[in-house]
């Protein structure tokens, strides 16, 4: 441990306490700085990256050889690693972020009112945003570019087993950020592996606005549980999709494949389909096929298993159950509604879908399925927000307030009222 990593962690509190201090005096340069100068840094990031490549595989090489050490499981180590592509992405994904509109300080809204003045509302920075995560040193770079471009200033703590790796990218933003004559502090990476750092982070409440945490259940679990600052966060992702009794068969095997076999570990993949009884034995043994093909396991429910004898009895854990893996759960049900009463019961409030072609149908279950995206006839892999349109993502939320659903840009800032006048006064 360095001399400087080690005087940190004689006094965390103080350490901490700084770095919320200069965020909060960097949110205020940023907030006022003007799109160029932020798409400038951004761009300049993106160079100092891909400039640093060989330096960053050497980092990032120390801390790989240290995750073997502590016997980190292969999953792991594939979303600590950075190679060739991985350091192109962080770049590409810098410069995606620069090319997208600028949301602060747009007005919407603005009308007159019966006094004669004008009220809209302006979109301004949340502040001074804390992201928690782990493994994935790209996150260091996705999550400075946004919040910079969204005019805030971002405290990062990755996880300790990427810290050199992160470092290493911390020194091209605040390289990429002088050159753009922005001070250092809109960015700051957390120097220290303490996880008591974490539980100071929380707790700044005078320094920080936010809290968004990025990483598995257990560590949203903590920062929802001890945090003193509002999460932008979700749980897990207990995503459904339905096939209903008056679905296109063929659609709905396409979609159903997609949305288990697209990928496995990530949160919009769907974990449990539910199949009407109106359809089951004509669909059942098709997407049983496919996903035989494929390698997922499935477990069903008695109903499913007297057209699927073959496949593992499903018990309560299943419908509650966020797998991240080649297994899904399968439930027939009478019907929407009790789809929709399946949903409510053991859902996570993620993304939900509907295979229909009834449009009143449709209709009910984007109105009454309760979940931060919901989807007629299209893969829950959807749900991100790349695919939004959005540019970017820095994490999704099933929160009802301040966002919901993949959050991008307009999700890391607010609204504030403006009224314009002149020299009204109320009577």
């Amino acid at each position: 441990m360095s001399a400087k990593a080690e005087s940190i962690n004689l006094d965390l509190p103080a350490y901490m306490q700084e770095v919320g201090g200069r965020a909060r005096a960097a949110a205020r340069h940023i907030g006022r700085a003007d799109t160029g100068s932020k798409n400038a840094a951004l761009t300049a990031i993106a160079r100092a990256i891909e400039d640093a490549a060989d330096h960053l595989k050497s980092e990032n090489a120390t801390d790989m050889a240290a995750g073997r050490e502590q016997g980190l499981d292969a999953a792991l180590l594939d979303r600590l690693e950075l190679n060739d592509e991985r350091i192109a992405a962080m770049a590409d994904g810098l410069r995606q972020i620069a090319a997208l509109p600028d949301p602060v300080g747009s007005i919407s809204d603005m009308n007159y009112r019966p006094s004669g003045i004008q009220v809209g509302r302006m979109r301004v920075p949340l502040g001074v945003i804390g992201i928690i995560y782990e493994s994935r040193p790209n996150v260091t770079a996705d999550a400075a570019g946004l919040c910079l471009k969204a005019g805030n200033a971002a405290i990062l703590r990755g996880g300790s087993e990427a810290i050199h790796s992160n470092q290493a990218i911390a020194a091209c933003i605040h390289a990429g950020l002088a050159s753009a004559g922005l001070p250092a502090d809109v960015v700051q990476v957390i120097e220290t592996t303490d996880r008591a750092a974490v539980g100071e982070l929380v707790r700044m409440e005078d320094s920080v606005d936010v809290i968004i945490p990025r990483g598995g259940k257990g560590l949203i679990e903590r920062i929802s549980k001890e945090s003193r600052v509002p999460v932008i966060k979700h749980l897990h992702g207990v995503c459904h999709t339905y096939i209903d009794g008056m679905a296109d068969l063929a659609k709905a095997v396409r979609v159903a494949v997609n949305a288990k076999t697209q990928r496995y570990g990530t949160c919009n993949t769907m974990e449990t389909l539910l199949v009407s009884a109106e359809i089951a034995s004509a669909v059942l043994p098709e997407l049983a096929e496919q996903y035989g093909q494929a390698g997922v396991e499935l477990r069903g429910c008695a109903a499913t298993r007297r057209i699927l004898p073959d496949i593992t009895v499903a018990t309560e854990a299943d419908w509650e159950a966020e797998y991240l893996a080649p297994i899904l759960a399968v439930r027939i049900v009478e019907d929407i509604d009790a789809a929709i009463d399946h949903i409510a019961r053991y859902g996570s409030n993620h993304t939900d879908v509907i295979i229909t072609e009834s449009l009143p149908r449709a209709q009910r279950f984007l109105r009454e399925v309760d979940s931060s995206s919901v989807m007629v006839n299209a893969s829950s892999r959807f749900a991100d927000g790349f695919e939004y349109g959005l540019g970017a993502e820095i994490g999704i939320s099933t929160d009802k307030l301040h966002a919901r659903g993949p959050v991008g840009l307009e999700g890391l800032t607010t609204l504030k009222y403006v009224v314009l006048g002149d020299g009204h006064i109320r009577s």
